[in-house]
């Protein structure tokens, strides 16, 4: 496979992958909400997702390396499908604990495989291929599909009210017929060399084998590069600091417009809104940092969005609300393949999917801890206190891409993991 159609076939995989994930992300705080949990136990509830992450993560990222990426995407897909259904039928903290516990799961599984194909198969076919070009525009698709998931998000709830029932699970039903024919398109478009069957049963045997050496290799290669060492302790900060703009704007939105299935109607707009400006941002950011250097703009890119953060909660009314949120999504949205692509220059083959599950799994603790921090404070304060302190540690992730910018600085020799 060439590496323009790798390209279009992983823009197209990560749209569809992420067009459910738009659906569901506008309500399902506000579902909990309505069936009865505060913001302590949603704070909980979601913390339990970041903990199983913790523990699945780099076993989950080994076997990607081990056993091939087509293969443990495919699971991934039956995973999610499972989240889906338990989110949808869940009353009690208990049950979205369930609910969230099986998603993290689903989380562990498929944050690298798909990107580590894309990136293996790129190279394979012309080894200076521009993967951190690629992974933008994977990155504007997955902005576009999550804000074409939230507007319509927005639709399906407001219709629900017209019609009456339980307008907040409706775009979760939807998100779980998409993760369906996500899943369908992974079967058709990614391809590896594998064996086939007994061959393949007695892969999958020596690959569950291979798993504990290949998360071995990681652990190493974090403790020895000190670069790397950097990049994952960004999402420390990072990840403590998305609950500020992801689980704590809908009640917020809430507060500002006086209600939760008013904010669950706005939401969706507003999300979508939101996603569309990071589309932008992925989309202009390759440019940015072949001017400036990717490290200088990552670190510029963290400060921006503590700003916006802290704009989001101290602004008073909707107007201020909506620009905060949508500069901090453009901000957001170009963070991403910025910080990915410096990773990636830290990997090659044998431990790309390694590599991107040590970033996840500190990044979902990480959100897990914030979740339950700020839920906390939120109660016991308020939500804009809350919002103020996850910018502030949003902030103090700028200064660990040093080692980065200062890598990058000087002549290398190149490699597999250098593109």
């Amino acid at each position: 496979m060439t590496a323009a159609a790798a390209r279009r076939r992983y823009v197209l995989l990560v749209a569809l992958r992420w067009l459910p994930t738009g659906l569901v992300a506008p309500v399902t705080v506000l579902l909990a909400q309505e069936r009865g949990l505060s913001l302590s136990q949603v704070g909980a509830v979601v913390a339990v997702q970041g903990f199983v992450v913790l523990g699945a993560e780099l076993p989950l990222g080994g076997l990607a390396d081990a056993a091939g990426r087509r293969p443990v995407l495919l699971l991934a897909g039956g995973v999610a499908v499972a989240s889906l259904a338990l989110l949808a039928l869940a009353e009690t903290a208990t049950g979205f604990a369930v609910a969230l516990a099986v998603q993290g799961l689903w989380r562990a599984l498929d944050s690298g495989p798909l990107e580590a194909w894309y990136v293996d198969t790129a190279q394979a076919d012309d080894p200076r291929a521009d993967i951190t070009a690629g992974l933008g525009a994977g990155a504007t698709a997955l902005n576009l599909a999550m804000g074409a998931g939230a507007l319509a998000s927005g639709g399906l709830v407001a219709a629900g009210r017209a019609l009456g029932g339980a307008p907040l699970v409706l775009p979760v039903v939807a998100a779980l017929a998409m993760t369906v024919v996500s899943s369908l398109a992974v079967a058709l478009l990614v391809r590896e060399d594998r064996p086939s069957g007994g061959a393949r049963r007695h892969r999958w045997r020596a690959a569950l084998g291979e798993v504990p050496a290949g998360v071995g290799r990681g652990l190493r290669l974090l403790t020895t590069s000190r670069v790397l060492l950097a990049l994952v302790a960004v999402e420390l900060f990072w990840g403590f600091g998305m609950v500020a703009f992801e689980t704590l704007v809908p009640p917020r939105a809430a507060e500002v417009l006086g209600g939760v299935e008013r904010a669950g109607t706005w939401m969706g707009p507003l999300t979508s809104a939101g996603w569309a400006a990071a589309a932008v941002g992925a989309a202009l950011v390759p440019l940015l940092s072949r001017r400036l250097g990717p490290a200088p703009v990552a670190a510029g890119l963290r400060l921006v969005q503590g700003g916006t953060v802290v704009g989001m909660g101290l602004l008073a009314g909707p107007v201020g609300l909506v620009a905060a949120y949508v500069a901090c999504y453009a901000a957001h949205g170009a963070s991403n393949p910025v910080h990915n692509g410096l990773l990636h220059r830290q990997a090659d083959r044998s431990n790309r999917a390694v590599v991107l599950s040590l970033n996840s799994m500190v990044s979902q603790p990480s959100f897990a801890v914030g979740a339950l921090v700020l839920g906390a404070l939120a109660d016991r304060t308020s939500l804009s206190a809350a919002m103020v302190v996850g910018a502030v540690v949003l902030a103090l992730a700028a200064p660990l891409y040093l080692p980065a910018w200062r890598q990058g600085r000087l002549p290398r020799a190149g490699g597999a993991g250098e593109a």
